[in-house]
């Protein structure tokens, strides 16, 4: 088995290797001069508008933040509804299809779909963000809902308690910490995410990033970059801190 798996692997990248272009690889050393003068310019940052990249970052952060928040609270129902352990198959087939359609669509199709329809400005990122991390979010929700203890579920059900008191006093004092790891990490996910959707529109530092791109002024794009660097540092040290007095 172990060979077949490896096998393919094997087979799948000599098909590939056209295909993603990788003969033309050389090209990084006889374009090497224009990669010279870029990366002269990347390595002397201008932060002459450091307060505007501080700013914009600033406010990726909080699209992050409230997409991430949006999330959690659609995630949980739809968790719910996807454990095989505790929902009928009935809901739990729909629900999952649900879950399916809105990890695949990426975010900045999402995206771009409500430029259109609330405008440019950073609420487009936020409810872009929202609902392709309910998706993620329902998915891990579900997965830790069926590897619970049967035993708190059944100690419940057994002093007569209902279906919903099964669910909130068997089933979520057992996953809210690991349901909460889950969405620090899609925090994290996120906020560069957000910088990503702001090169449609969406607001936050990726539009500042974008102009700064077009106008090909990369001294002023490697000073947003450091500034993304810090920010997204920062957070990932403040989520493991957290995360450390959770689990």
């Amino acid at each position: 088995m172990d060979v077949l798996l490896w096998g393919g692997i094997a087979v799948a990248l000599i098909i590939s290797f056209t295909d993603v272009d990788l003969p033309n690889l050389p090209r990084l050393a006889s374009n090497s001069g224009s990669m010279e003068a870029l990366g002269r310019d990347l390595l002397r940052p201008d932060f002459g508008d450091w307060r505007l990249f501080v700013k914009q970052m600033f406010q990726t952060i909080q699209i992050a933040l409230w997409g991430t928040f949006l999330a959690v609270f659609m995630a949980i129902p739809l968790g719910l509804a996807a454990a095989r352990n505790i929902a009928p198959a009935w809901v739990v087939w729909p629900v999952r299809r649900v879950m399916d359609m809105l990890r695949s669509i990426p975010d900045l199709v999402i995206g771009l779909l409500f430029v259109v329809a609330v405008g440019l400005g950073p609420l487009a990122g936020v409810l872009a963000i929202s609902l392709n991390t309910a998706g993620v979010l329902a998915k891990l929700f579900s997965e830790a809902v069926e590897s619970i203890d049967k035993g708190p579920v059944e100690g419940v059900r057994a002093t007569g308690g209902s279906g919903l008191h099964e669910i909130v006093w068997g089933v979520i004092p057992q996953v809210a910490p690991l349901w909460t790891s889950f969405a620090l990490y899609r925090f994290e996910s996120n906020s560069r995410a957000a910088t990503v959707l702001g090169l449609i529109g969406a607001g936050g530092i990726g539009q500042v990033l974008f102009d700064r791109m077009n106008a090909f002024a990369f001294r002023e794009v490697a000073a947003i970059v450091v500034v993304i660097i810090v920010a997204v540092t920062l957070i990932d040290t403040l989520s493991q801190i957290m995360r450390k007095r959770l689990l």
